[in-house]
């Protein structure tokens, strides 16, 4: 591979990293034909970029950035890499779990989501659980929105008992 080549890849790879945010990295080495295809089909239905990668030009890619927010994902750039780039964080985290009840890969190496960084596996059930910005939104407006609905409610229905009460006391009356 030129020079030009590998400068390409890693301007690529930046362009990438820097349009998505997420981004899980991945081992997938063990992989027949079959089910390496089947990962690139569910990763395409999932709205998910699958992309195998030279772990010494990701690293390059990641130092171009000029500060060490992935630092930490360094030590797990050895053997196999891919690399997952999403926009919704807990996408690829789902279909791994979901792809490995049939097979032993992927195997989570680590994951950059919501400009956090998770090293190990034992951190899927959390990347499973985490939830989106959008999702965030809707769940705040969901909870202010409630205590106006109980208000309205009560309103509504303490209206309807206040008429029943004032006829009532009108037909005794008479």
């Amino acid at each position: 591979m030129t020079r030009e080549e590998k400068s390409e890849i890693i301007e690529s790879l930046v362009e990438q990293i820097t349009a998505t945010k997420n981004f899980y990295l991945t081992d997938i080495e063990a992989l027949n034909a079959e089910q390496s295809s089947n990962l690139r089909k569910k990763c395409f239905e999932s709205d998910i970029k699958l992309v195998m990668v030279k772990n010494t030009l990701l690293r390059k890619a990641f130092e171009s950035f000029g500060d060490d927010r992935y630092e930490e994902l360094y030590g797990v750039l050895k053997r196999n890499t891919s690399v997952m780039f999403c926009e919704v964080g807990n996408v690829p985290a789902k279909l791994i779990k979901e792809f490995r009840r049939g097979n032993d890969k992927p195997v989570l190496k680590a994951a950059y989501v919501e400009e956090s960084a998770y090293v190990g596996e034992e951190n899927l059930e959390a990347l499973i659980n985490i939830k989106s910005k959008e999702e965030l939104i809707g769940d705040i407006i969901g909870l202010l929105q409630s205590p106006a609905k109980n208000v309205i409610s009560a309103l509504q229905s303490g209206g309807q008992k206040l008429t029943g009460i004032l006829k009532t006391l009108s037909e005794k009356e008479g």
